[in-house]
């Protein structure tokens, strides 16, 4: 599978790439065997780019994904994790995290911290709970309510652990794009993640965020390309951004879906192809629970998607003539 160069730093990422928040039993719980199984079945399709973060299921989808990967040549992999979010342990505690959205028992509270301390703290504990001596990219999760400490603190501790060799490329990872390009302009940045704003459906990050990026060198990983499900499966009750889709948003999906099939291709092919069409993006990043979704994921972003359907989506509006397409080399 394709890879690239994170800007001037000895990261790599594969086009598709792995998110592991699933792994987090997320909404619902996954086996360790599905875990594991999702893994080895994205590592033998040639993804070598995993992505996770504290948040996904109090610290389970790291230890998951650390351990999935235990037998792995450690240059062959990049992994990637999140700072912002510090786990604090909650003895005695009863319940479950799914409030949150990860069906795990509450044996920890997240706390926001993007002070220094908080951040080199976080890079630690992830690397205990990955099994891992470095972290390949850490991202600032969701500053959203924090831009000023992320900016003024957690950044420069970042950069720090950069320069000592713990992290490898420093990023930021939201699912909006104003802040991100914030951001790009008061900060050097290896890379962003951004997450369901620059899908068929949502190419907000392409007013400013994407040229910011291309001028600057700054890697983009699309995240979020199916919107939460929307464009995996346009059915009624289909989500977007992890609510009920409206019904507006819910019929220009099913159109694209109508479009894509009069080309023979599926709507999840054509989904996680189209972000790769911006000169900026570099990898998509997808989840999968277990090994047929990820087996899925790299069969779709396989498939053929014919510069006859661009082309389509173009002539009748479900694309912007502006908006830049994928070509095949």
């Amino acid at each position: 599978m394709r890879s690239t160069r994170i800007g001037t730093t000895a990261v790599h990422v594969t086009e598709l790439s792995f998110g592991a928040a699933a792994l987090g039993n997320l909404y619902r719980p996954v086996s360790e065997e599905q875990a594991a199984g999702a893994v080895d079945a994205a590592w033998r399709a040639g993804i070598r780019y995993f992505d996770t973060a504290p948040h996904y299921g109090l610290g389970l989808s790291e230890r998951r994904l650390g351990a999935a990967l235990r037998d792995k040549p450690r240059d062959a992999f990049t992994v990637s994790t999140k700072v912002g979010r510090i786990l604090e342990p909650r003895p005695g505690a009863e319940g479950d995290d799914l409030a949150h959205g990860f069906a795990v028992p509450a044996t920890h509270e997240r706390r926001w911290d993007f002070s220094a301390a908080g951040v080199r703290r976080s890079v630690e504990e992830s690397l205990g709970r990955l099994g891992l001596d470095r972290i390949d990219i850490a991202y600032l999760h969701d500053p959203d309510d924090h831009a000023d400490q992320a900016l003024g603190e957690a950044y420069p501790e970042l950069v720090r652990l950069r320069d000592e060799g713990v992290v490898g490329a420093i990023g930021l990872g939201m699912n909006q794009s104003a802040l991100p390009a914030r951001f790009l302009l008061e900060c050097a940045l290896d890379v962003v993640l951004l997450a369901g704003r620059y899908t068929l459906l949502d190419q907000d990050g392409l007013a400013e965020l994407l040229p910011l990026a291309e001028e600057k060198g700054t890697a983009v990983v699309a995240g979020g390309v199916y919107n939460s499900g929307l464009l995996a499966d346009p059915r009624p009750g289909a989500t977007f951004d992890y609510t009920e889709a409206p019904a507006e948003l819910l019929a220009r999906a099913q159109e694209l879906q109508r479009t894509c099939a009069r080309h023979g291709v599926p709507l999840r092919a054509a989904a996680l192809r189209f972000p790769l069409g911006h000169p900026a993006v570099v990898s998509v990043l997808t989840g999968a629970r277990d090994a047929a979704e990820a087996q899925d994921a790299a069969a779709m972003l396989d498939a053929d998607t014919p510069e006859a359907l661009w082309a389509e989506l173009r002539e009748r509006g479900q694309l912007d003539p502006g908006v830049p397409v994928p070509t095949r080399s």
